[in-house]
């Protein structure tokens, strides 16, 4: 029998920068502006309220010059070792219940990065998250590490 639950997203990377420094560029507006979005997408603007119930919300410029902003509502904060957070584009009429958990762990002089995102409803969503993850995490790098 097939398995219909929907896709699940595990993305992970090791950032050679202290827990500290990465947990503060992933929740300080002006830290998100500087390297949120995978290449071509830039966060022109950030708003963060960092307390259970507070939320964020990332500008997204896209390559086609049109804004689509993505928000969430922080339900788990751990400083410096994990964030739980909802996920969803503002205009997405029908927005579906997703979930982002991103955990941060001390690790080989640097820290490790591991972002689960679950309650994505299709295959081709999965895959797009997973484009936009991996290039998030290392335009984080790139910004941590030079």
């Amino acid at each position: 029998m097939r398995d219909l639950q929907p896709p699940v997203l595990v993305v992970q990377k090791h950032i050679k920068a202290s827990i500290h420094r990465v947990f503060s560029a992933w929740t300080t507006p002006e830290h998100l502006t500087r390297w949120w979005g995978p290449s071509g997408i830039d966060c022109t603007e950030a708003e963060v309220d960092l307390r259970v119930g507070g939320g964020f919300r990332l500008a997204n410029l896209l390559p086609d010059g049109t804004t689509i902003w993505i928000a969430g509502i922080y339900e788990e904060i751990d400083v410096p070792n994990r964030l739980v957070h909802t996920w969803f584009v503002e205009s997405d009429p029908n927005p579906s219940s997703e979930r982002v958990t991103i955990e941060f762990v001390e690790a080989d002089g640097g820290t490790h990065i591991t972002v689960t995102h679950t309650g994505i409803t299709t295959e081709p969503a999965r895959e797009s998250h997973e484009g936009g993850w991996i290039g998030c995490l290392e335009r984080l790098t790139t910004l941590l590490e030079t």
